[in-house]
């Protein structure tokens, strides 16, 4: 799924507009296709309607948050092949939460663009070495 006709696909999940924006705006810049939730819920309903590549989602969010939601999309036989990146600037109350046992990865907030691209290339490419410049 590279090159500019079918660009990899990343949703960001966030209930802070500007930080969704945000991510939104600078993995754009990078060449990704994105899209946007602003809860867990709507989350869910993108996975299943998009199938993004990766998702990059926050943990504390109002109703559905993101541990409950990333649980969800990777037992929906639909869904469990999409990686989830949990972004969290609370990770003993999201280990506590159960966050380590839906196998996603961490990235603590605040936390820079260019450190959750990173992740995301060493998920779509796990056995290649990685920097931000993309691989």
């Amino acid at each position: 799924m590279n090159g500019a006709q079918d660009p990899r696909r990343i949703l960001v999940v966030d209930d802070t507009a500007d930080t969704r924006e945000l991510f939104a705006l600078y993995f754009r810049s990078r060449g990704f296709g994105v899209e946007t939730a602003s809860d867990g819920r709507a989350a869910i309903d993108a996975a299943h309607r998009l199938r993004p590549d990766v998702i990059i989602m926050d943990v504390a969010m109002p109703g559905l948050d993101g541990i409950s939601a990333a649980r969800e999309i990777q037992q929906d036989p639909h869904t469990v092949d999409i990686p989830v990146v949990l972004v969290t600037a609370y990770p003993i109350r999201a280990i506590k939460g159960g966050a380590l046992e839906t196998g996603t990865r961490f990235v603590m907030k605040p936390c820079a663009p260019e450190e959750l691209e990173k992740q995301v290339w060493s998920i779509l490419y796990p056995q290649r070495p990685h920097d931000a410049a993309g691989g």
